[in-house]
């Protein structure tokens, strides 16, 4: 199946103290209410003022990758929020947002909330891989490290729910190559069948559909922000979590107190300009990846270095590499290729699957198609591609124009020969065409007005988020911009000291680093 990568109005209720209730009604549960905090909206003083009871996290795991992040750590707690549904219904149905808490160790300053971005990822899973960092820090010992699963992922209920693990696996194998008028026609049926699909396997079904876009997400972290305690959100956004922190700033400019955003979605770009600034920027992260390949000594990849990857992957198209019960197919070598062009700490292993690849073998590669995928051992997957195609419905603009996405295509192959399939574009309207909820998301740019200082940090060589997205983002908001020279996706809190150090600065002490600051591999 191909598809294209594919305000509430606020009555100030102000509180100027917070209360600390602990219990064990139950062994093993610790019931807090640190809530309301800061400005509440009328009618949702319930919401924002909410007990939470906060146990241990095992009973949350919902995929190897949590129980990998977090299910058997002793050092975090976790928890659910409650939030309503549709919060123009507040009296109407209720869903829960999973929580995971690694407590401040010494003189606390307050919560920090943390989202991966995706849309579809983890908030729960980043918080406890990254746990270990925050002890090299200040950030363990002044904030409580809050992850959070956005409304429909992980953890959180209900979740997004499309397809079953087999018929995952079957889609993976269906390439949609054929750009004839019957093929277009078929897979568009496919995306239709998709999109009902999630409507009928998700509870509450079109509405949930309806509110799981950026636009509920932001309301409730404002809900998190009070029940944590906190008058003022002190927040970081990796990739697209950096569209949420954005949303949130203009929604709740009053309730902002640090931002930290990472890997920026551009704001000044549509959506099929940003896919073709994507595709360039995967190129720029390929070509780095050849220039090291090639210093190895057993680089598969011969000169043109687009053509011999092609002649490498192509043959894919016809005839998928048999592993066992399962195969390769071209688009699971895609797949692994970008996931491994997200880190150069990957790049070794794209190396093997392409050397692979040259002898007819495709374990490593499939293995990195199956990581990117979140594709359990035992055939199950997370809900992270299902979750990462309902948020994307409903946040973007709709795209049926064919012309349109029959001209993006060929500036997509333009901007990224690499991932050439050799194949004419072809007008298939996505899942999103025919999706069972209305778009909900802004277009509009966003606006800095009643912000405090923000903190946006860019990538030299990030292949999914290039780095002009950050210097817009920064301007936008007119915020600080941090250069980070490199070849990765986001950075903050993954080992770079010149990086760590000047945003942990800003988040403890609120000191941004000076104009213009840059940092180096």
């Amino acid at each position: 199946m191909r598809r294209l990568f594919s305000v509430l109005l606020v009555i100030p209720v102000l509180t100027s103290c917070t209360t600390l209730v602990e219990g064990t009604a139950k062994p093993g549960v610790t019931f807090e209410k640190r809530g309301p905090a800061g400005t509440v909206p009328a009618g949702l003083e319930a919401f924002y003022g909410q007990q939470l009871a906060w146990s241990d996290c095992a009973p949350f795991v919902k995929s190897e990758n949590s129980r990998r992040a977090y299910g058997s750590k002793r050092d975090v707690e976790c928890a659910r929020l409650e939030v309503p549904l549709d919060y123009s219904k507040p009296d109407g149905d209720k869903i829960t947002l999973g929580l995971l808490r690694s407590p401040a160790t010494g003189d606390r300053i307050g919560s920090l909330l943390v989202n991966p971005g995706g849309p579809g990822e983890s908030g729960m899973d980043a918080a406890g891989s990254i746990v270990p960092e925050l002890a090299k820090t200040d950030l363990g010992k002044r904030f409580d490290f809050v992850g959070f699963d956005p409304r429909g992922i992980g953890a959180s209920e209900p979740s997004v729910q499309c397809l079953t693990g087999p018929e995952k696996d079957a889609e993976r194998l269906d390439l949609d190559v054929d750009t004839s008028p019957n093929g277009l026609a078929q897979t568009e049926a496919e995306n239709k069948a998709y999109a009902d699909k999630c409507a009928a396997q998700t509870k509450f079904g079109a509405a949930m559909l309806a509110n799981i876009g950026t636009r509920d997400v932001v309301k409730d972290m404002d809900v998190l922000r009070s029940a944590l305690g906190d008058a003022k959100l002190t927040y970081i956004g990796y990739s697209y979590g950096t569209r949420i922190g954005t949303e949130y700033a203009e929604t709740f400019p009053q309730n902002v107190r640090a931002l930290i955003l990472d890997g920026a979605v551009d704001p000044t770009q549509d959506q099929l300009a940003s896919l073709v600034a994507q595709g360039a920027g995967f190129q720029k992260a390929f070509d780095a990846f050849v220039q090291w390949c090639r210093k190895q000594g057993d680089c598969a990849l011969g000169d043109p270095a687009n053509k011999s990857f092609q002649e490498l992957t192509r043959p894919l198209l016809t005839k998928p590499i048999e592993i066992g019960d399962r195969k390769l197919s071209y688009t699971d070598a895609m797949t692994a290729t970008l996931q491994a062009l997200y880190s150069e700490q990957l790049w070794p292993l794209l190396s093997q699957g392409l050397n692979e690849l040259k002898k007819g073998r495709a374990n490593t590669l499939l293995t990195l198609a199956d990581v990117y995928y979140q594709r359990g051992s035992d055939g199950n997957y997370s809900t992270i591609l299902d979750a990462f195609n309902a948020v994307h419905c409903v946040d973007d603009q709709r795209i049926t124009d064919k012309a349109a996405i029959t001209e993006t295509q060929r500036k997509y192959k333009e901007a990224a020969p690499f991932l050439d399939d050799g194949n004419p574009p072809g007008a298939a309207l996505d899942a999103c065409a025919f999706w069972p909820a209305p778009v909900t998301g802004d277009t509009k740019p966003p606006k800095a007005d009643g912000l405090p200082p923000l903190l946006v940090i860019s990538t030299t060589g990030d292949p999914a988020t290039p780095y002009e997205a950050g210097v817009n983002l920064a301007k936008a908001l007119n915020s600080r911009l941090l250069t980070y020279e490199g070849n990765q996706h986001t950075v903050f809190l993954q080992g770079n000291q010149c990086v760590d150090q000047a945003g942990v600065k800003y988040l403890v002490e609120l000191q941004l680093p000076a104009d213009g600051t840059r940092c180096a591999a």
